[in-house]
């Protein structure tokens, strides 16, 4: 049985999310306890799945992969195979960053990241081999506004 999460996990939870870096007096004395019970709530959000893993952000600029193309596709066909097929090939793209199945008139939605548009139209080629689709739509990012990987906890 997982236990409710009170003001201080949720206060864990956005420290973490914005520097999973912080030495853990500094995260302990933010929360108002001692390193001990800290660091055993944290090992309790991550046991309770609530944290999934820790990771590096990397600056796509200095990776050459700066340009960002959201790709819609709409299936050429709807079943299990076909989609298993097209799953395990998209999973496989490195470049492909996110990748949704949609509700709407958009069977899937893509996040590709590539450094220019003749990366990008390997990366189409490869996509439309890889599977019958009815339709392949590409709209690329001119300004990122807001980017975040932090959640909101306010629904917990």
């Amino acid at each position: 049985m997982k236990k409710k999460l009170d003001r201080a996990d949720k206060a864990l939870l956005d420290i973490l999310q914005q520097n999973v870096d912080l030495p853990l007096g500094e995260i302990a004395a933010r929360v108002n306890l001692s390193p001990t019970p800290c660091w055993r709530r944290i090992q309790r959000l991550q046991e309770e799945g609530f944290i999934r893993r820790k990771v590096a952000l990397l600056d796509a600029e200095k990776l050459r992969v700066g340009v960002t193309v959201f790709v819609s596709i709409k299936a050429g066909r709807h079943s299990r195979d076909w989609f298993e097929g097209f799953r395990d090939a998209v999973s496989a793209m490195p470049e492909v960053v996110e990748f949704y199945r949609m509700s709407g008139d958009v069977d899937y939605l893509l996040r590709v990241v590539v450094p220019d548009i003749k990366a990008y139209d390997a990366v189409y080629q490869r996509l439309i081999a890889c599977a019958e689709l009815q339709d392949v739509s590409s709209s690329f990012a001119m300004e990122q506004v807001k980017y975040t990987t932090a959640l909101p906890l306010d629904y917990i």
